[in-house]
């Protein structure tokens, strides 16, 4: 018999199996069969999906109650708990020690964090890359000047202040180049900026009131990336894509693609203009800046859809190089995950639904820009409502099959006609039925 330990002051408290002591630890009395029922709750919950959420979203508690879900509190005994980063944090630390049931799934890997950082997930990336050379793989295989010819998708970035001196080595052999700067534990937009001297950096390091580069212990940790100062434009304007990827499991890696992603346009024309660095409207794509500009469209939220940009591309650039770009694309979203995959923590009762940030520069060429753990579930305009309404919706369908009580157990891999929006980027066998079968499977040509 399994026994849940409950922590003090824990932000959520762990299911209690059926058959062991009910008593809360405030004392309350146990309650029985016959009282549960005089209160209606065993007759109204029975067979149905109980759950909770820390993120007062209309997109997810909408799709929550189609299905005809009931909502509990954290302290109840729930089968679906929809969270924020930080209550993740709670349930998968050490100190908390609880233990899920086969029926509970939430929303986070507990140690997503490895993709969703800044800084750990070019960590990963790079680490990848290494491992891949050092097995003599074909994908780390690099051209005259020393770039990898198809893992080269993430800008040049270091981390300060650690890697200060690799840093300056690298500024200095391009002394006119950009560099942005992201907090590595910041989102929208927040924290960041652009230099192109030494001496700006000199500068945030006394405002941030670091002595020298040695302290680091004081320091926010920080990534300096070379900046991609030749975006595509569209109408004279910078945009990024904003692309939802679902992970059922990490082992075996099983991702899904949403095709109903969008691009998310600068509301004002874009120039690489050193007087300009400081104007974020130029650079940052994020709507959290955006929508304070003065341009900004709260019709379309300076929003488009992918499928839009796609026949702006066929149109201008052609078919062949458009499906090229998002063939890799594609492929930049699977070897990111690979890359992690390996140190993720691949918990059963866990999927995680991803923003991956895509930069496109002017000779299409994709960039991986950053990963978000928990991308925004505002909606800005009409059509970014539905979108999100439908994005949850189509990811409940594979994550909860059939909106059934969950069953952490089974194989995670829905029929193909439940996927909605949701196309398989990669669906990779279990090993033992690599080996047992004989041949090869996209697992292992990838």
């Amino acid at each position: 018999m399994c026994v849940d330990v409950q922590a003090p002051n824990a932000g959520v408290r762990p299911r209690l199996r059926q058959g062991e002591d009910q008593r809360r630890e405030s004392g309350r009395p146990r309650r029985t069969w016959l009282s549960l029922w005089l209160h209606g709750s065993l007759w109204r919950m029975a067979g149905r999906v109980k759950w909770v959420t820390d993120i007062e979203k209309s997109v997810l508690i909408n799709n929550f109650e189609k299905r005809g879900w009931v909502q509990v509190s954290e302290n109840e005994d729930w089968n679906f708990y929809w969270m924020s980063v930080q209550t993740i944090r709670n349930v998968f630390s050490v100190e908390t020690g609880y233990r899920l049931a086969d029926d509970q799934i939430v929303n986070h890997f507990p140690n997503h964090y490895e993709l969703t950082r800044k800084d750990l997930m070019v960590k990963n990336i790079k680490r990848y890359r290494k491992e891949l050379e050092k097995e003599g793989s074909p994908l780390a295989e690099k051209d005259d000047n020393g770039k990898y010819l198809y893992l080269d998708f993430v800008p040049v970035t270091y981390m300060l202040p650690a890697d200060y001196s690799l840093f300056v080595e690298e500024f200095r052999k391009s002394p006119s180049s950009t560099w942005i700067m992201k907090p590595c534990g910041k989102a929208q937009g927040r924290g960041i900026f652009l230099i192109n001297k030494l001496s700006q950096i000199k500068k945030w390091s006394r405002d941030s009131k670091t002595s020298s580069f040695v302290s680091q212990s004081t320091k926010e940790a920080y990534v300096i990336s070379l900046y991609i100062n030749n975006p595509l434009l569209i109408g004279g304007r910078k945009f990024d894509l904003r692309l939802y990827v679902l992970v059922s499991t990490y082992r075996p890696l099983r991702c899904y693609m949403y095709k109903l992603g969008f691009c998310r346009f600068c509301t004002v024309r874009y120039t690489p203009s050193t007087s300009e660095l400081d104007n974020m409207f130029v650079h940052l794509t994020n709507v959290a800046i955006q929508k304070h500009g003065e341009d900004y469209n709260h019709i379309h939220g300076g929003k488009w859809t992918v499928s839009n940009l796609r026949l702006y591309l066929e149109s201008t650039r052609g078919r062949e190089v458009t499906s090229k770009l998002f063939d890799e694309i594609h492929w930049i979203i699977v070897q990111s995950l690979k890359a992690v995959a390996p140190v993720m923590n691949n918990d059963k009762h866990c999927f995680e639904c991803y923003g991956y940030d895509i930069i496109i520069d002017d000779k299409l060429k994709p960039w991986l820009i950053e990963v978000n753990a928990s991308p925004s579930l505002t909606s800005s305009t009409a059509n970014d409502r539905i979108l999100k309404y439908n994005l949850i919706n189509d990811t409940l369908n594979i994550a909860v099959p059939n909106g059934e009580v969950p069953d952490c157990k089974w194989n995670k891999s829905p029929p193909r006609e439940v996927l909605g929006n949701y196309e398989i980027l990669l669906e990779s066998p279990p090993r033992r039925s690599v080996r047992s079968c004989g041949f090869l499977t996209q697992e292992s040509v990838q």
